[in-house]
């Protein structure tokens, strides 16, 4: 094929939308996505209840407005449906299985080669290009924490919530979610994130109480803080509370160490269970592949360069939904990324 001027790693909503940025403006450019489909966190790893926490006018991605229709806050499959017709639309056809093993920037060609595995064939291609954009998001590796004797659990182990398990025919479920543990019945959460701000602090109290009685202790930063400085989202109560107050769910410290079905807490109990989740949240291998980058992003993949100078680099290098700002800052990291390329042509 001709050789693109863009490579975009990543067909996320961020890699969808800087594509279609692009293409309005007649730059060539590929799209390379290890999976076998575009948005696949979206489609393959999210549970069919899930809804969107923002409205929609700040969930849409460039050039194209999400459907009328469509509620103030849409549903999984309403956004899946959004990004099927938006690629249709800027005409975005990514190259799947593609699995990126290197990118190093050539000082004297002055473009950017990258080193692709297909993931079935196994076959090694190539590609260069004069830019290179880093879509792979937030949340593009599951994280496992390490936990003693986990290899030894007996019984099964997911990394998300199933709809298996959301119908109820798994009845003890140990859910991991971060740092704390709640238990609803027999299922554990880790980590609920309570505002800090002084209104909020002040609101929350009038509205909840002393929590740390249940259990829960206030995080040292706020919300905002925690989206800014590590993409941490605050949790919006729609139930978990109630649930805590009269006993459904109870608040547990941490895991110890797992033996079988059993789960040690720091506390010294145990209680067996038949299901691990992992909701631990993601991190970013970026660091694995992206040679020759000493200024935009950092060992763990995040911009160093605060918002809102995160997304550009050097070298014709750019990063795309880092902003730690949702959609909203995946679209406008988009524009910003094919205005200055189309500049720089």
């Amino acid at each position: 094929m001709p050789e693109p001027i863009a490579i975009i790693v990543g067909a996320g909503p961020s890699g969808l939308a800087t594509s279609a940025c692009l293409n309005r403006l007649s730059i060539p450019n590929i799209v390379l996505e290890r999976e076998d489909c575009f948005a696949s966190l979206w489609k393959k790893k999210s549970y069919d209840h899930l809804h969107l926490h923002l409205t929609k006018q700040y969930s849409e991605l460039p050039h194209m407005s999400l459907p009328t229709t469509f509620p103030t806050y849409i549903s999984k499959n309403q956004f899946i449906q959004y990004l099927d017709d938006y690629a249709s639309q800027f005409n975005i056809t990514p190259m799947y299985y593609r699995l990126v093993e290197s990118s190093n920037y050539d000082e004297i060609a002055k473009k950017w080669h990258v080193k692709v595995r297909h993931v079935i064939s196994h076959e090694v291609e190539e590609y260069s290009s004069r830019f290179l954009v880093v879509a792979t998001g937030e949340t593009s590796d599951e994280f496992i924490p390490e936990v003693e004797g986990l290899s030894s659990f007996t019984g099964e182990v997911f990394t998300q919530l199933s709809t298996r398990m959301e119908r109820g025919t798994v009845t003890k479920v140990c859910w991991l979610l971060g740092l704390e543990i709640l238990a609803w019945k027999s299922l554990l959460i880790f980590q609920l994130i309570v505002p800090r701000p002084l209104l909020l602090f002040e609101a929350r109290k009038l509205r909840y109480g002393d929590l740390t009685k249940y259990g829960i202790q206030r995080p040292q930063e706020g919300p905002f803080t925690l989206k800014a400085k590590y993409g941490k989202y605050p949790v919006i109560d729609v139930g978990t509370y109630k649930k805590i107050k009269f006993g459904e769910i109870q608040v547990l410290p941490g895991i110890a160490s797992i033996r079988g079905d059993e789960v040690q807490f720091e506390n010294g109990k145990s209680h067996p269970f038949d299901a691990i989740v992992f909701a631990t949240g993601f991190k970013r291998s970026t660091h694995k592949w992206l040679k020759g980058d000493n200024y935009l992003l950092d060992e763990d993949g995040i911009p160093k360069p605060s918002f809102p100078n995160h997304w550009k680099g050097e070298n014709g290098l750019y990063c795309a939904g880092l902003a730690r700002r949702g959609l909203y800052g995946a679209a406008m990291d988009a524009q910003k990324i094919a205005n200055d390329i189309k500049s720089a042509m």
